[in-house]
């Protein structure tokens, strides 16, 4: 498998890898303007232009974009992140030309048609609502305002009921001409593939754009706090973040390994003492994620609200613990199901566009996939303890409570036990 990538004049970017054997291909393009990029009056209007790409174009109503792609037997979606908005397909080997037409159309030709805002407007309104009367999506949105209070990186995705109520269609358009530049923009594709013929396709379609100069974002500050809110509901809802290393930092490695050792699967620290030792709850885990500057740690449980206090201590009893004992044999464990983990999901093209161009948004560039293995294998022991104590010890940190949470403790006093 071959990664070759080139640069259009104006600054538009191109990546693939042909995946010899296969029959069928994913292509997208990556927009570097996701809910960070948004002023406060915007928030919520990156997930909204997402929407409201499939419903219109110049060329196009809403059934014939969806009926392009599903009439060859393909799927299109998009999604929009905290960094990056994607448009994205999977189709048959035959058919890519016509993904790429069909993306770049909806990218580059939406009509905004009045109507369609306001249809799609209920839509979003709706989903806000859902992801309200959904517990674990709420405590997330909550521990990131928490953890990048008042700042674009912890408002949420989706945005506030009366921005999205709010939104114009010139609204739409200006933030299309705020961040949709050429240089903003990277063409991604994997699997059954012609680089060459992509190339030809994207200086047809993109290449008459004008350069322009994108918007960058506020640099992310962790700032540590705590919310929590009393409900009725079956389960106490338990999160904490903690500062952690972006993907431009070496250090996101131990963080990784680090987590997946703590709660990143059934052998994990946390899995074995809360759930298997002690029963107290069904669902706990860690990840850590990252940003371009900066990157969190997250725990998150959900527990009986006789339990929730208990747990929460245990937990950074715990964190505590690896700190002092992590052993050889846990990071090697970790180690492999990180890099099991990245390595299987590479054989999906889908996965293997998202990551070509996340490493061009990242590094401009595809490092080998040998490079970041040797990284993965380069952290020892002693770099996991170290971090781990770091969490444990001094990291800021961030609380999220919900639902039945009147016995948990606050993050002053989990700060305490911290400390103790």
């Amino acid at each position: 498998m071959t990664v070759r990538q080139d640069q259009l004049k104006n600054g538009f970017r191109i990546v693939s890898e042909h995946m010899p054997g296969l029959q069928s291909a994913a292509i997208g393009i990556w927009v570097t303007a996701g809910g960070r990029h948004e002023r406060i009056e915007q928030n919520g209007i990156a997930h909204f232009l997402e929407h409201m790409a499939f419903k219109g174009t110049e060329r196009r109503s809403a059934l014939q974009i969806a009926e392009a792609i599903e009439d060859v037997g393909g799927y299109i979606n998009a999604y929009t992140s905290r960094e990056v908005t994607a448009y994205y397909a999977r189709v048959l080997k035959d058919d890519v030309a016509l993904a790429m037409d069909v993306i770049g159309d909806i990218v580059l030709n939406p009509v905004f048609d009045p109507r369609e805002i306001e249809v799609e407007r209920g839509v979003i309104l709706q989903e806000i609502g859902q992801a309200y009367d959904t517990p674990d999506d709420v405590i997330f949105d909550w521990l990131q305002e928490q953890s990048y209070h008042d700042q674009p990186l912890g408002r949420t995705i989706l945005g506030p009921t009366e921005r999205v109520s709010a939104f114009s269609r010139e609204d739409l358009s200006g933030f299309v001409s705020e961040h949709y530049g050429p240089e903003q923009m990277i063409l991604s594709a994997a699997g059954a593939v012609d680089h060459d013929a992509l190339m030809k396709m994207a200086e047809k379609m993109f290449g008459h754009l004008q350069p322009r100069k994108g918007l960058i974002a506020e640099a992310a500050r962790f700032t540590g706090g705590e919310a929590r809110q009393q409900k009725d509901l079956e389960q106490a809802h338990f999160a904490l973040a903690f500062e952690s290393p972006g993907y431009r930092d070496d250090a996101i490695y131990t963080a990784q390994i680090y987590s997946t050792a703590l709660g990143g699967g059934m052998s994990s620290r946390l899995f074995q003492e809360v759930r298997e030792t002690r029963g107290l709850c069904y669902t706990i885990f860690a990840q850590t994620g990252a940003y371009a500057d900066t990157g969190t740690t997250t725990i998150y449980a959900g527990t009986s609200a006789d339990q929730v206090g208990e747990l929460a201590t245990i937990t950074i009893d715990e964190m505590k613990r690896a700190a002092d004992d992590m052993n050889p044999e846990e990071v090697a464990r970790a180690r492999a199901q990180m890099k099991a983990g990245m390595l299987m999901g590479l054989e999906s093209p889908s996965n293997r566009a998202e990551r070509l161009a996340r490493l061009v948004q990242i590094w401009g560039d595809v490092p080998p996939l040998e490079e970041t293995i040797a990284k993965i294998d380069a952290v020892s022991t002693v770099d996991v303890r170290d971090f781990a104590e770091r969490l444990a010890i001094s990291a800021p940190a961030a609380l999220a409570l919900y639902g039945p949470v009147s016995g948990a403790p606050t993050l002053a006093k989990l700060q305490e036990r911290r400390a103790a």
